[in-house]
Order: C-alpha cells, then sequence, then structure tokens
C-alpha cells in the first residue's frame, strides 16, 4: 500500500467515526432513556495501520473475535504506542482460549457459561485489574447463536459477582438475522428490561448493554443500548 493510499485509508477511518459518533450523540438524544452510548469499533481482520488510524482519532475501543489474530495485534500495539486503548473480546469463548482471553484482554462480552467465567478468573494475572464481563443472552432463542437463555442470567451474574479477578459490567446481545423492525423492538426491550434487572441487584456497576451493529444502531439505542459495535461502517470491508 502507498504512503498515498494510507494517508487516504487513515482519513476515511477519521471521517467514518466522525460520522458514526455524531449520529450516536442525536440518537443518545432522542432516545427515552438518554445516556451516552459508547462506540466499540470491530477491528477482527482489519490491519494494525487501521486500528492506529482509528486510535489517531480518537477511538480507544476496539472488539475482536478471533483470539491468535488479536493478541499479535494487542502485543505489537503496546510496542509502539502507549495510548490507554481497552481490547474486547466479543467472540464465542473456547476453553481452550480462555488463558490468552484472560491475559491479553481488558473486556470480555461473550461469558454464557460458569466454566468460563471460572477458568478467566482462575488465569488473570495478579498484576492485572478486574477483568470486565458481559453476559451473552440469546434473547431471541437463536440455535445459530450462543448465549444464555434470560432465566440463566440471575445465576450467572451471581457465580460472576463471586469472582474476586472478575467485575460484572452488564449483558450482551447479538440479534437473530432476518429479523422484523417489531421482532427487533420487542428483542431490545426484553435485553433493556433484563439489564434494569441486573441493576437492581447489583447496583451501579451494572452499566453497560452492548446491543446494535451497523444494521440496527438506531433502533438499538432508542431502546436503552450504551455501547454498540460498528465494524464495515468504520473500517470498510474486512481484508481476506
Amino acid at each position: 500500500m502507498t504512503v498515498a493510499m494510507t494517508t487516504k485509508v487513515a482519513e476515511k477511518i477519521t471521517n467514518n467515526l466522525a460520522e458514526i459518533r455524531q449520529q450516536l450523540q442525536i440518537l443518545s438524544e432522542e432516545s427515552p432513556h438518554q445516556q451516552s452510548v459508547k462506540l466499540l469499533a470491530v477491528s477482527k481482520k482489519h490491519s494494525l495501520e487501521a486500528i492506529k488510524a482509528a486510535i489517531a482519532a480518537g477511538q480507544m475501543h476496539f472488539g475482536e473475535n478471533y483470539v491468535q489474530e488479536a493478541v499479535a495485534k494487542i502485543t505489537q500495539l503496546k510496542e509502539q504506542t502507549t495510548d490507554p486503548v481497552q481490547w474486547h473480546f466479543i467472540g464465542p469463548v473456547q476453553s481452550n482460549k480462555t488463558k490468552d482471553i484472560a491475559q491479553h484482554f481488558d473486556w470480555v462480552q461473550s461469558v454464557e457459561r460458569e466454566k468460563i467465567a471460572r477458568r478467566l478468573n482462575e488465569q488473570r494475572p495478579d498484576d492485572s485489574q478486574q477483568l470486565n464481563l458481559l453476559l451473552q443472552v440469546n434473547i431471541d432463542d437463536d440455535d445459530n447463536k450462543s448465549g444464555l437463555a434470560p432465566e440463566q442470567v440471575e445465576a450467572l451474574a451471581e457465580y460472576v459477582m463471586n469472582c474476586p479477578k472478575l467485575k460484572l459490567r452488564g449483558l450482551m446481545t447479538i440479534l437473530k438475522a432476518g429479523t422484523t423492525e417489531d421482532e427487533r423492538e420487542k428483542s431490545f426491550q426484553q435485553m433493556y428490561k433484563l439489564y434494569q434487572q441486573l441493576q437492581q441487584t447489583y447496583g451501579e456497576q451494572i452499566d453497560t448493554l452492548s446491543m446494535g451493529m451497523s444494521g440496527d444502531m438506531r433502533q438499538a439505542v432508542l431502546e436503552g443500548a450504551n455501547m454498540v459495535r460498528i465494524g464495515t461502517a468504520i473500517f470498510g470491508e474486512r481484508e481476506s
């Protein structure tokens, strides 16, 4: 990639981020929940240079799905910058990957089993801050998606609260593909209700409801999301 092309791509990422932030500001003001919305840039399959361009534009939260790819980026970036980047693991968590996740990430958004929470707690380094956790809820009962059933949230939340190296922050969901606007609205509303119940039980540390991506960001924020996960609209099409 030429220097001119690199500059062009960096400018595009900067402009995309500015546009999305503006949209989120407008949506947060329209929403009856009146809360700020954190933007998670989904950087899987995108280059370290693209991530650095986003950091230069003020983006500090990045989401990755693939452990090996992410650890390489995280390690390289730490050698090149002191920016306070926060890394979120957002893919399905396999038992044989928990050590790398516990050692390198700041957040895990996709916890759905007690076994995974236990391993993350055991494998989190003693000198690291608590690992921020979201519980993934399969709100649509989608056979193709991971996640807890709504009625399972309370038990896993209680378990995580008793893990000293973990910090429960809230909930995450990925909606079923091909749903109607009415179906999405109902699912998001159900998630917000679960989130409120968790807040009532555990107080102010429950502060994150991660739902909504490029296609349903608007609806998610209007129904209470305070974190959205956006990839292509920031970085463009994924690299092969």
